[in-house]
């Protein structure tokens, strides 16, 4: 189709493929409210036509296309994965019963920072910010009214805990994006997140317990949280037993094992306690793990956090990546992620340097391409092959992605993060911004520890050898 030699994109080239994306991600999610895959999929062929500019071949940009994907197949393999794990989680139980017992930490004198905890343990259980803001938030939200809490800092406490869970649990979605973008797996990935977010986390609760002490009354109302332990019980069988599947992952994590098998130990482990504690079938584990559980509580709030998983629930960010891995796959043959980056380098130096550049770029990703997906896709496959180059290991960039792609979302209001929670929790982004500590605090801590060598890591010899070969380690 074009018989020209092919060459690499000049800056101003590059510019013109990642400014015509930015518009049109911006248009579609803020001017139309569009979910981002069609918007993806426009900058994908505005990257095929820049590249066919350059003088590819329509096969060799295909062929970009299908390695870009292949780059990201583990990944979506343990998304898949996923999806079937949270919908046998909640079938058995699992799930409520941390949300059950994470309940039993709120009291009055300490609603802060036991609503930081609160949140902290649903959004770890289940893997979404969304979702915990939108049921366990609104009820601490009506909670803190109570209370004589200012809402604006209720929902600061809320946002931390949804985050804090959206960033680690490795049920979600964003947590197995960026190690995808980077090169490596979601264990070693969450492993490596630990230290800079224990860090953001202390303060974050240091802070809500000195601000919290000024509020609460032992003599408030908790009918809400009574009411969603209630509607948990109605439906499900609570038991200590019922967190062995989770133990069980995080000892695989500790242990080493491939994510895959890690994650499966988790299913099979949920799925063989469902019809002792549930009295579920062969037929409702089996379809719950396609099709995602299906609460039917009757409690508006119970049956909104606990109906979700499935196979059919992770599609959202299954074809997302595969969509993005083909943009980042022609922007990188075509030396477009290349031009940008060199340009972008020549004013950070050293390991700590790129990793603030990361998460300046994935700030502005928030602000520009208002979704927080695209905050990690688009940095993380800007910024592989530098990270590359100077020797460091690919968890390193997954650690920034998350430490402010995932967390800042929540901080933009043209964002779709900060749209919803300023939906769901009837307070505006400019009222509770600063006071979402483990937000603000989290992209600090890691450039900081950066620059104290604690947030880089490096590749050894073995490793350099097997990303080459094969695409991550």
């Amino acid at each position: 189709m074009n018989a020209k030699e092919p060459r690499k994109a000049t800056l101003a080239e590059a510019l013109v493929t990642f400014v015509l994306l930015m518009v049109i991600m911006a248009l579609g999610i803020v001017r139309y409210g569009l979910d981002p895959h069609i918007p993806m999929f426009c900058g994908v062929i505005i990257a095929a036509l820049m590249a066919m500019h350059l003088g590819y071949p329509w096969r060799a940009i295909e062929d970009s296309m299908i390695a870009g994907i292949n780059r990201a197949m583990q990944s979506i393999i343990i998304l898949a994965i996923i999806g079937i794990l949270i919908g046998v989680w909640m079938v058995s139980g699992v799930v409520p019963t941390m949300i059950y017992y994470g309940l039993n930490i709120l009291s009055p004198k300490i609603f802060l920072p036991a609503a930081l905890l609160i949140c902290s343990i649903t959004s770890l259980a289940t893997g979404t910010s969304w979702g915990t803001a939108g049921t366990m938030g609104v009820a601490l939200i009506g909670i803190a009214h109570g209370l004589g809490v200012p809402v604006a800092v209720a929902a600061g406490a809320i946002i931390s805990g949804a985050y804090f869970g959206d960033k680690m649990s490795p049920l979600s979605d964003t947590t197995n994006l960026a190690p995808a973008m980077a090169g490596t797996d979601v264990f070693t990935h969450v492993k490596f997140m630990i230290p800079s977010t224990a860090v953001a986390y202390i303060i974050t609760l240091v802070g809500y317990s000195v601000i919290g002490s000024r509020y609460g009354s032992a003599g408030a109302s908790l009918e809400s949280v009574q009411a969603i332990q209630n509607g948990i019980v109605a439906q499900f069988t609570v038991s200590p037993f019922l967190l062995i599947p989770p133990l069980l992952v995080i000892g695989a994590i500790a242990k080493k094992m491939p994510a895959i098998p890690g994650i499966v130990l988790g299913i099979l482990s949920a799925a063989a306690l469902a019809p002792i504690f549930q009295h579920a079938s062969m037929g409702d584990i089996l379809g719950s793990g396609y099709g995602g559980y299906v609460s039917e509580s009757g409690v508006e709030v119970i049956d909104e956090l606990l109906t979700k998983g499935g196979l059919e629930g992770m599609m959202f960010s299954i074809s997302l990546t595969m969509i993005a891995m083909m943009f980042g796959g022609i922007v990188e043959m075509t030396g477009q992620l290349e031009a940008i980056v060199e340009k972008i380098l020549k004013f950070f130096k050293g390991a700590a340097g790129l990793v603030f550049a990361t998460e300046l770029t994935c700030v502005f990703s928030n602000i520009t391409m208002p979704e927080q997906y695209i905050s990690i896709v688009i940095p993380g496959r800007m910024y592989a092959k530098a990270y590359q180059d100077m020797g460091l290991h690919p968890k390193t960039l997954s650690n920034a992605l998350e430490g402010a792609g995932t967390v800042t979302s929540a901080l933009i209001p043209w964002n779709t993060c900060g749209v919803f929670l300023t939906t769901a929790l009837g307070v505006s982004t400019a009222q509770y911004w600063k006071w979402c500590f483990f937000n603000i605090s989290m992209p600090i801590t890691v450039v900081v520890m950066a620059f104290m060598g604690i947030t880089v890591a490096y590749m050894t010899e073995d490793e350099k050898k097997i990303l080459a070969e094969t695409g991550r380690v």
